[in-house]
């Protein structure tokens, strides 16, 4: 799928939504087992009770059952010796073996209910048990979910717009490329070209005033030749250093920024560049030369073509461990913390940073200028 197909507000949004629904489920499930726990801790303690009420019924049960022996056993013996006992010592003897019977049925029939109610609420503490283990397990698994959605995936949707930028970025180079060498060509068409052209006819021309004329009316025409080819040269110079500075293979950084800034000045009138390096002035990797060259010419093109500053102060500093060029101007500034649509020129200095792993920052502000500031680590070899 293309980039382009991609809505990313709408990604976040149904982002947002699946957060905020396994938040909502999280909570949920702990407060599910937040009252698990309230109903245990509650059946624990009616289970402790149980336990010891049970103990006191079968002690109760015990006693009564031996107390319902004697007087079974004292009803036997008032039944065999009828003749010897009144009828109201029988009438007692009867009554008092019914009523320890009843009453020992009763105490066992509660002892029976309380086993009952104890092995129910042991099986229902052992069932909430496992649920309490299960929602612990859930709020640990959910939370692990929505840590990686609120961190991992949070930002999927700036990679999305970042990986969507790059895209249109890669494209924008191509046009650039396409750009650039229609360009070229048209310069060295109207330049070099049309000088070289002209220098074909007006050899021609001294030939013929040679022939006809006289060698002095000769001679001033090749000293305008001469003119017109010191020109030419000029402006095949001009292109191959706008290509690449060969002075920054042979060098450096230090010389070529040095002899770029003053001839963007001349070009560029009404406009004061200066450098500074701050430091020991040595070669860098040419990787690194080449980078840093075109990230300060890059952000000298951009002020003034975009700012109209009057001053352009570029600062150089090579420490043991670490690059940093400086690029401030005065110019009209703009709001650093929006980022406008289309600004491939700064995409392609991040993107040059980035390789480098370094780190690139810009400060500016409407009416107060804008400074941009490149560090990366750089470690001397021996």
């Amino acid at each position: 799928m293309s980039m382009k197909k991609v809505d990313v507000k709408a990604l976040d949004m149904i982002l947002e939504t699946m957060i905020s629904t396994v938040g909502s489920s999280k909570d949920d499930i702990f407060e599910i087992e937040e009252q698990c726990r309230k109903d245990y801790e509650s059946m624990a303690k009616e289970l402790e009770q149980i336990r010891v009420r049970v103990g006191d019924v079968i002690e109760e049960s015990d006693i009564l059952d031996t107390k319902a022996r004697f007087a079974r056993k004292r009803l036997s013996e008032v039944s065999m010796h009828f003749d010897k006992f009144s009828e109201e010592q029988v009438r007692d003897a009867y009554e008092r073996a019914h009523k320890l019977q009843v009453d020992l049925q009763m105490t066992r029939q509660l002892e029976r209910q309380l086993r009952d109610r104890r092995d129910d609420l042991e099986r229902r503490l052992k069932s909430l048990l496992q649920t309490i283990d299960r929602a612990a397990h859930l709020v640990s698994q959910i939370s692990v979910v929505l840590n990686y959605l609120t961190s991992d995936l949070k930002f999927v949707g700036e990679a999305l717009e970042d990986a969507k930028r790059k895209q249109d970025f890669g494209l924008k180079i191509i046009e650039a490329q396409e750009e650039e060498r229609k360009k070229l060509s048209r310069e060295i068409h109207d330049g070099p070209a049309q000088m070289l052209a002209n220098v074909m006819m007006r050899s021609d021309l001294i030939d013929r005033i040679y022939r006809e004329r006289s060698g002095e009316e000769a001679l001033a025409e090749i000293r305008n030749l001469k003119v017109m080819v010191r020109n030419a040269l000029y402006e095949v110079r001009r292109i191959i250093y706008d290509l690449r500075p060969m002075a920054l293979d042979d060098l450096g950084l230090i010389p070529t920024l040095r002899k770029y800034l003053q001839t963007t000045e001349d070009y560029n009138t009404g406009v004061h560049l200066s450098f500074i390096n701050i430091g020991e002035e040595k070669r860098l990797p040419s990787d690194m030369e080449v980078a840093f060259f075109r990230l300060v010419q890059e952000s000298i093109q951009n002020a003034l073509k975009h700012a109209k500053p009057q001053n352009i102060q570029v600062k150089l500093s090579i420490a043991a461990e670490l690059v940093m060029v400086m690029i401030k101007d005065d110019g009209i500034g703009f709001d650093s913390s929006i980022q406008k649509e289309g600004s491939f020129g700064l995409m392609g200095m991040r993107e040059r940073v980035e390789l480098l792993e370094g780190e690139l920052t810009i400060d500016s502000h409407p009416g107060v200028g804008t400074l941009v500031c490149i560090q990366v680590p750089y470690k001397q070899e021996n």
